[in-house]
């Protein structure tokens, strides 16, 4: 059973991640805001009693599901808002700033150079772009495994999918992002 120190550490070594990867599912701060907090409170009411060990998958999956929940929320609000008028519901507002997100978690960017610091936000905002324009499958197999660091087998159980499932799709996303970044000079001569 993990100490309310444990799992208050454990949130605490989470939250960033999670808020990203939320954010790239969503694409919307406030709501992946959201999810994060509600799938942080129900790993606290319902699976604290589970061992320290365990808290990474299990988060991880109740991160996942409160995410798919969002988007069959989203489904059933737009539909009924489209059933109803015919306004058409801007998700898109907000943008996610990647170098923002890096710089607070990197603290102070220190002695960069001007033209440095410009070459670097321009590389970040292409990643971010590139990593965006996935497909979902491909994204969250993709963050959970290079931004989480989980291995194949705890990414097909957060997915729910299998191992293979897991690998064609980290296949497929960084073939994808690498054509993509090429395509845009980061990586050497387009193919």
């Amino acid at each position: 059973m993990a100490t309310d120190k444990e799992l208050t550490d454990f949130l605490k070594s989470v939250e960033k991640r999670a808020f990203k990867r939320a954010v790239y599912a969503v694409r919307d701060e406030d709501a992946a805001l959201d999810i994060v907090q509600d799938s942080m409170i129900r790993l606290a009411q319902k699976y604290a009693d589970r061992p320290p060990q365990e808290l990474p998958l299990v988060f991880q999956r109740i991160l996942s599901n409160a995410t798919m929940d969002w988007f069959r929320r989203q489904k059933v609000r737009n539909n009924v808002m489209r059933n109803l008028s015919d306004f058409e519901g801007a998700d898109d507002d907000g943008e996610f700033d990647l170098l923002e997100m890096l710089a607070g978690a990197d603290g102070a960017l220190g002695g960069e150079s001007a033209e440095g610091t410009v070459s670097r936000e321009q590389t970040l905002k292409l990643i971010d772009e590139a990593v965006q324009l996935l497909p979902t499958r491909q994204r969250e197999a993709f963050l959970l495994r290079y931004w989480e660091e989980m291995d194949v087998a705890e990414t097909a159980s957060v997915m729910g999918c299998s191992e293979g499932s897991v690998k064609t799709h980290c296949s497929r996303a960084v073939h994808a992002l690498a054509k993509t970044l090429r395509s845009k000079g980061l990586f050497g001569v387009s193919s």
